[in-house]
């Protein structure tokens, strides 16, 4: 009799669930999207009940579909959108307000104020003073909520909610790479830090446990969707996760998602590396004894650059269409874009940067056009990439890809190229799901260990680098000056 993990996944704009096989297989998958909320321009937030109808109702569609017995569900593991943060009280999870998403910017003012704490927080936590992590928006609910008492309240990310949920209040915890996102945690004791929950005015009581990324750490209990008793097995924040899904389960692998922005993260082993050009440092995964830390690094416009020739100046129908279309030219005809439509993000953190197409002359055509886009994502990644092997000392080992626009063939072939490492792409695409998923099989002793899950990876395509050492220094070099003359335009 098979047995199976129920891994949930949950994101920014809805909730998924994936049932997994002991084999590694994607055996369904249902995603349920819920309403975004944006009070104010700059706020962004979550209905906790809409979280959690979405995963409930994913869940109940993945059994309907498959017709599977639950009992057979051997352990469930747990992904989210990291940083976001809620507030509840009692065992059945009241909302006491809605969740606060990571986009939202509502305390910017208040981390500015904190600027003089700004390296300690960075010593501490490996994380940038910025309103994106949890500390800030954990302060905002208590000042406004201003709680008469803090008896059954608790607070934590997503993933704490839904085990609160599917335990029935039983048990509050968080996993370490959750805890590494919220500015709250230290980096080296894995632990709540005193002064950085003083500094915030967090009383550490509404705060879930810390535990490890794999290992059982409640039940399910008095659910009619679930019999009682699964294993909540596995835990990891979503890019953590994804790490993870890749099997990057050594020193100097890395990962590059590509989204709507691209995240980079790269395995540092035991060592705890503080970044030279401000990217973060951040638990990957706790599995026993055994804690490994990661570099990440985020380029905000990389499927969204896509988007914008799709939506903005419509010179595509569909984001699939841009690979054809580049590949019609040969080369850009000179032209550089620099797709700062939101700023700039690691490593040149140029907030009020404008986007820019450079190069443009008579002979130019929508084809350049998207040609210079899809070199501007692989190149903005390979910037991250570069600064990586720089704060490590070392070379990537490899680099492995996912993500919607890892199935374009000649996006993927540049990103070799400008980078000048070669590039392994998954047949799996679900890898953050996955991640949760191996990470809970572990535990309950589906896989014996992680080099049991390596055998499952398979590689679906390989890109190496097809150009000349010389032509990829001019390439880049041209490229760095083509995003200094952005950020000099401010």
């Amino acid at each position: 009799m098979s047995t199976y993990i129920l891994s949930l996944d949950q994101g920014t704009t809805g909730s998924t669930a994936l049932l997994v096989d002991d084999n590694g297989n994607v055996m369904a998958k249902h995603t349920i999207e819920f309403p975004q909320h944006f009070p104010q321009p700059g706020w962004v937030e979550h209905n906790l009940g809409d979280i959690w109808q979405s995963t409930q109702g994913a869940i109940q569609k993945i059994i309907t579909n498959t017709k599977i017995n639950p009992v057979h569900i051997k352990a469930i593991g747990i992904t989210n959108q990291r940083e976001t943060i809620g507030l509840w009280q009692g065992p059945k999870a009241i909302p006491l307000h809605h969740a606060i998403v990571w986009q939202c910017r509502r305390t910017a003012q208040a981390c500015e104020a904190l600027a003089p704490h700004a390296e300690m927080i960075f010593h501490k936590t490996g994380l940038m003073l910025d309103p994106y992590f949890s500390a800030s928006k954990i302060q905002w609910l208590l000042e406004h909520l201003q709680l008469t008492s803090l008896d059954q309240v608790y607070c934590g990310t997503m993933d704490s909610f839904l085990i609160f949920k599917l335990t029935q209040g039983q048990t509050h915890v968080t996993d370490v790479s959750n805890a590494s996102r919220t500015m709250l945690m230290d980096l080296a004791t894995l632990a709540w830090d005193a002064s950085l929950l003083q500094l915030f005015n967090i009383p550490e009581q509404i705060l879930p446990q810390i535990c490890d990324s794999s290992g059982i750490v409640g039940h399910t209990r008095g659910l009619d969707f679930l019999p009682d008793g699964i294993p909540i097995a596995g835990v990891a924040g979503d890019q953590q996760a994804a790490l993870f899904g890749q099997t990057c389960f050594e020193k100097s692998q890395g990962k590059c998602t590509y989204g709507t922005g691209a995240f980079l993260l790269v395995n540092t082993g035991k060592d705890i590396v503080h970044s030279e050009h401000r990217l973060l440092t951040t638990v990957a995964w706790k599995i026993g004894p055994n804690v490994q830390y990661a570099l990440e690094g985020s380029v905000f416009m990389a499927g969204a650059a896509v988007q914008w020739l799709r939506d903005g100046l419509q010179i595509i129908k569909s984001s699939q269409d841009i690979e054809a279309l580049a590949a019609t030219v040969s080369d850009t005809l000179g032209v550089t874009f620099v797709p700062a439509l939101t700023g700039l993000g690691a490593p040149h953190w140029s907030p009020h940067a404008r986007g820019m197409f450079l190069g443009l002359t008579r002979g130019t055509t929508k084809a350049h056009l998207a040609r210079a886009t899809l070199e501007a994502i692989a190149q903005q990644v390979t910037d991250v990439l570069v600064c990586m092997e720089e704060d490590m000392g070392h070379p990537l080992k490899n680099l492995k890809v996912d993500g919607g626009a890892s199935m374009n063939h000649l996006l993927m072939q540049m990103q070799a190229d400008f980078s000048g490492r070669s590039i392994s792409r998954s047949t799996q695409t679900e890898t953050t799901a996955l991640g949760a998923a191996y990470l809970a099989g572990l535990s309950v002793g589906i896989w014996k260990d992680p080099s049991h899950i390596q055998k499952i990876w398979q590689l679906d395509h390989s890109f190496n680098p097809g150009i000349s050492e010389h032509i990829r220094q001019s390439k880049r070099s041209s490229w760095m000056r083509q995003v200094q003359t952005t950020i000099n335009a401010i």
